[in-house]
């Protein structure tokens, strides 16, 4: 009984380092800038597979991933292989990411905090979006398959909208300011460079 009790435990204990996450350590906002669009000299639509991708802006972002989820199953799988939540200015303190709850599923992000909010909820709301991540090429796949919680992370290419012959659609928000539904960012990503914090 005594084995099997040593053995719960140490199962216990290992389930629990492997699902901890670590808290965030660094000083200062290690992304303090807004992303940068545009709208302005956009290529024509082209081809991927079986889609359409429509560029509706140029986009450049630098933040620090908050949380990252891989989709295999869902019918935008073999599209938008991970998401990621990214966190910009006020997102990429470490004292405010410490204090929120972060979650991704189904394709949506989701925080919450206990107590007084570690920020503004606005605020919170205007720094971070949840970014479906399609990659241009098998390259740029694997890299955004590498990323890891608390990197930092400069992603380059375009918001887009993609259509399907059978009118499956999926359109990019091209505002910081929305929430709920529509307001995540379906970005077509041409270049990548991340670094751990």
């Amino acid at each position: 009984m005594k084995k099997l009790l040593l053995f719960l435990i140490v199962i216990g204990l290992g389930w629990a380092a492997c699902f901890h996450e670590a808290a965030a350590s660094w000083t200062g906002r290690p992304a303090p800038d807004d992303p940068r669009q545009t709208d302005q000299a956009l290529p024509a639509a082209f081809p991927h597979g079986t889609y359409t991708i429509h560029p509706l802006a140029r986009y450049t972002i630098t933040a620090v991933v908050l949380s990252r989820d891989h989709y295999r199953f869902d019918e935008a799988a073999a599209l938008a292989p991970v998401d990621l939540a990214l966190g910009w200015g006020v997102m990429s303190e470490a004292a405010v990411i410490n204090a929120l709850h972060i979650t991704q599923s189904g394709r949506w992000y989701e925080y919450r905090w206990s107590g007084a909010p570690p920020a503004p909820p606005g605020e919170i709301a205007r720094h971070s979006a949840n970014t479906h991540c399609l990659p241009a090429n098998a390259a740029i796949q694997r890299q955004l398959l590498a990323i890891q919680r608390h990197d930092l992370v400069s992603l380059d290419g375009f918001l887009v909208e993609v259509t399907r012959p059978d009118g499956w659609h999926w359109r990019s928000s091209l505002s910081r300011d929305d929430t709920a539904g529509g307001a995540c960012e379906v970005f077509w990503i041409t270049q990548v460079s991340r670094r751990p914090l």
